[in-house]
């Protein structure tokens, strides 16, 4: 079971220095914002960007449960020391670091947090976009503080000189790296970006294939995606019935005093109790959310 157990079907790149498209995202039905100040801002935007960013923080309140996520430069770039520490305490749930590629990129962020005085509880989600990030994607999530992986698969199929494909074949090995360093850890992942935002028939497919592989969510880049990611990727009404059967009859045996239990002919183990409760906590968080 992962860290701290929340929705995370759909997270939505937002420009950090489009002030009205900040406040859009108050009323979008994702589970998080990453409010960007990379790819999204131009270099004579960012300091405009930390600004937009640290005043909607400011109400932070108004963007309900949604989880805010703030992506910085690097720190090899000319922006990304000044963004963690314009960052670090503007109440953001998250920061987001670009093309982690080592645990000591981690921990160089985490000490300029520090000396900014950054709460010692927050959050780091590291991008994976590059070949040595793959390779070196178990070092980084059991990094301390980190607490999801986020899949850059565009930077990284262009890396690879791969293509863009339906089925994202090229992908696979690097997908699957990286969630078995992710699931490891006991920490989340997200699935990379759909580019082509009129193939909504190959979005939902590339959705099926995340969910199948083992990923937890999608992340964005339009609003348009979100009701599908949220669909796909969260757990069906089917699968908490199932999950809560499951759970029932457990209890049951156990309250008997029987070490086997059986359900609809299939045999429930530790294992499957586990999952349906994650499932069943999950549901229960949606629809918390939702109401």
């Amino acid at each position: 079971m992962t860290k701290g157990i929340r929705p995370r079907r759909s997270i939505l790149y937002m420009p950090g220095s489009n002030a009205r498209a900040l406040e859009k995202g108050r009323t979008l039905p994702a589970d998080g914002l990453i409010l960007d100040l990379e790819d999204a801002v131009a270099p004579d935007a960012k300091r405009q960007g930390r600004i937009e960013i640290a005043r909607a923080l400011e109400n932070k309140a108004a963007y309900g449960g949604r989880e805010l996520i703030v992506r910085v430069n690097g720190l090899d770039t000319p922006w990304g020391h000044a963004d963690l520490s314009a960052m670090a305490h503007t109440g953001a749930d998250v920061i987001l670091l670009p093309k982690v590629e080592g645990a000591d990129t981690v921990r160089r962020a985490l000490h300029v947090l520090d000396l900014a005085g950054a709460p010692a509880d927050l959050a780091i989600w590291c991008m994976i976009e590059t070949p040595r990030g793959i390779l070196r994607a178990g070092e980084i999530a059991d990094t301390e503080r980190v607490e999801c992986l986020v899949m850059g698969t565009s930077d990284l199929t262009t890396d690879l000189h791969a293509l863009h494909t339906p089925s994202r074949l090229p992908m696979l090995t690097s997908l699957e790296i990286c969630l078995l360093a992710a699931r490891a850890a006991r920490i989340s992942i997200l699935d990379g970006v759909h580019l082509n935002l009129d193939d909504e028939a190959g979005f939902a497919e590339a959705c099926r294939q995340g969910r199948e592989l083992g990923f937890d969510g999608k992340t964005l880049i339009h609003p348009k995606q979100i009701e599908t990611a949220n669909r796909i990727f969260g757990p069906s009404e089917a699968e908490v019935a199932w999950a809560r059967r499951i759970i029932a009859a457990h209890e049951e045996a156990r309250a008997a005093g029987k070490g086997v239990v059986v359900v609809d002919g299939k045999l429930i183990e530790n294992l499957h109790v586990l999952e349906a409760r994650r499932v069943v906590a999950l549901a229960e968080m949606i629809e918390a959310a939702a109401g």
